[in-house]
């Protein structure tokens, strides 16, 4: 009987097939074979293409190349998928003699850069496509590359060629777990991925930070960014959609509290405690408007914004968006105001049903801690949010499939398999409320806050707040030791006595 024949597809139907996807549903896509040039030996070679869906983790097209010529040999992995909505940065420190690290899995995308501090070595975007390797892999192929023209080197500059021999020496002894060296792996897109075999336990030598993008990398990764800020000048000013919204300042009460109906009851009722009791949780904030563009579709859109202040906590700025033309919707709380002089660790011990429906306020700048299941989160993984206990706790279990995608690979040792599915059950319990648990928040600027169950804050017992001194660490972190705020207080006391003087002079 003869082989079934391989089926020949172009690369542009493959593609098409991912789109028609949902990402929720397993695709099942057979083995597509395409004739390519082999940038060798200029013969064609066969490229075969898979659509394969990692669980929990991301879409990809993986394509290996093999060239029956010269034996030219490789693969790459670019995703399917959609951006992430902020770029990451995986850093994980390596020490010498600890090999095991090396064969750590790596998911490197097509806008990642590999950095090595110790070396002062950089691997750019375009000089590694998108591949699924391992760490020793990435330095083995890139001291390849570089040894791959080092005849041709020493002909035209030899003092080159023998640096480059002496960098190589360097570059192989990390590859080979000789040396210590720092892997930093950057990815404005946020679609690559360092292994954690500790997940869901953080792992002391790797660091993962979440950061907002640049203007810059914004229009790198193809979105449309604000000429001005990328230091270019527009030769027409557009004036499209200014004179769209009439009114781009709405003096509109926040809230249905506090609205039309409210003022008329405060007019009706001349009740001091009435008005204090609706001026408490809704004040007649402006609602502003300004135009904005889609983050997703990137058509022209209004963006609101008012500042309001929280109870038993501060004046904060809520941001909200929506699209008519995709129907995309989005929301953010900024806080407002000075910056804390201290830290703030809250704790909330879980006992009922309503302590799962308090709301809470997460900054960007806070750590979230669960004692009971050994689980620590560093500030910036779930960036800022504003949800309930509940909430919190099904974005954990979310973010964690999705960091961890690795995790239910079919190449997964059985047993680090069912350490995960053990984890994520004990943290579905939390919801059950089975046992009691506690959930701490460690902000290090103040800014978040986990809502009271009493009129009084000082009436819940189940939740208690703790100022803390900022260390020198955390305020470098934050930026705060190299701010000077030298001239603006100059200024303010300058203002401040300058208003006695001309009252007194009135």
């Amino acid at each position: 009987m003869a082989a079934p024949k391989e089926q020949i597809m172009d690369v542009r139907s493959v593609v098409e097939s991912v789109a028609a996807g949902g990402d929720d549903v397993e695709i099942d896509t057979p083995l597509y074979v395409v004739e390519s040039l082999c940038m060798r030996c200029g013969e064609n070679g066969t490229t075969r293409l898979l659509l394969t869906l990692i669980p929990h983790f991301r879409k990809i097209l993986l394509s290996a190349f093999d060239c029956p010529h010269c034996g030219e040999r490789n693969n790459e992995v670019e995703f399917a998928g959609e951006i992430q909505p902020r770029g990451c940065c995986y850093s994980l420190r390596v020490p010498s003699g600890d090999k095991k690290l090396l064969n750590r899995t790596v998911v490197k995308s097509e806008s990642a850069t590999i950095k090595i501090p110790e070396l002062d070595f950089e691997i750019p975007p375009e000089a590694q496509r998108g591949s699924l390797s391992t760490i020793e892999g990435i330095l083995v192929r890139a001291a390849d590359g570089l040894e791959a023209l080092q005849d041709e080197r020493k002909k035209v500059d030899p003092k080159i060629a023998e640096a480059i021999d002496q960098f190589l020496i360097k570059l192989r002894a990390c590859a080979s777990g000789d040396s210590s060296f720092t892997f930093i792996l950057d990815d404005p897109a946020g679609n690559s991925f360092i292994d954690n075999p500790l997940a869901p336990s953080p792992d002391p030598s790797l660091t993962i930070t979440f950061y907002e993008r640049t203007p810059e990398q914004q229009a790198a990764l193809g979105y449309l960014a604000d000429p001005s800020q990328l230091g270019g000048q527009s030769d027409e000013v557009s004036t499209d959609g200014i004179n769209d919204v009439p009114h781009r300042l709405l003096n509109e009460p926040h809230g249905s509290v506090g609205a039309r109906a409210g003022h008329q009851a405060i007019a009706q009722g001349n009740s001091a405690e009435m008005a204090e009791a609706l001026f408490r949780y809704s004040a007649p904030e402006e609602v502003m408007v300004f135009p904005s563009t889609c983050g997703a579709c990137m058509a022209k859109c209004d963006c609101k914004m008012f500042v309001t202040n929280i109870p038993y906590f501060q004046e904060v700025i809520v941001m909200a968006s929506s699209c008519d033309a995709c129907g995309y919707r989005n929301s953010e709380l900024k806080p407002g105001g000075p910056i804390s002089e201290k830290g703030k660790k809250i704790t909330l011990n879980v006992e009922n049903i309503k302590d799962l429906s308090r709301d809470v306020i997460k900054s960007d700048s806070a750590g979230v801690e669960i004692p009971e299941l050994e689980l620590e989160l560093t500030s910036g993984t779930l960036g800022g949010m504003v949800t309930t206990v509940e909430g919190l706790i099904t974005k954990i279990s979310e973010s964690l499939e999705r960091i961890h995608g690795f995790t239910f690979g079919d190449s997964l040792e059985e047993d680090r398999k069912s350490k995960w599915l053990d984890f994520r059950a004990r943290l579905d319990k939390l919801l059950s409320l089975k046992q009691p648990w506690t959930l701490i928040i460690d902000d290090a600027l103040a800014n978040s806050f986990v809502a009271p169950a009493t009129d009084d804050l000082k009436d819940d017992k189940q939740l208690t707040f703790e100022e803390y001194v900022r260390s020198w660490e955390q305020n470098e972190e934050l930026g705060l030791n190299d701010m000077d705020t030298t001239s603006a207080d100059v200024a303010y006391s300058s203002a401040a006595d300058a208003a006695p003087r001309k009252n007194a002079g009135d």
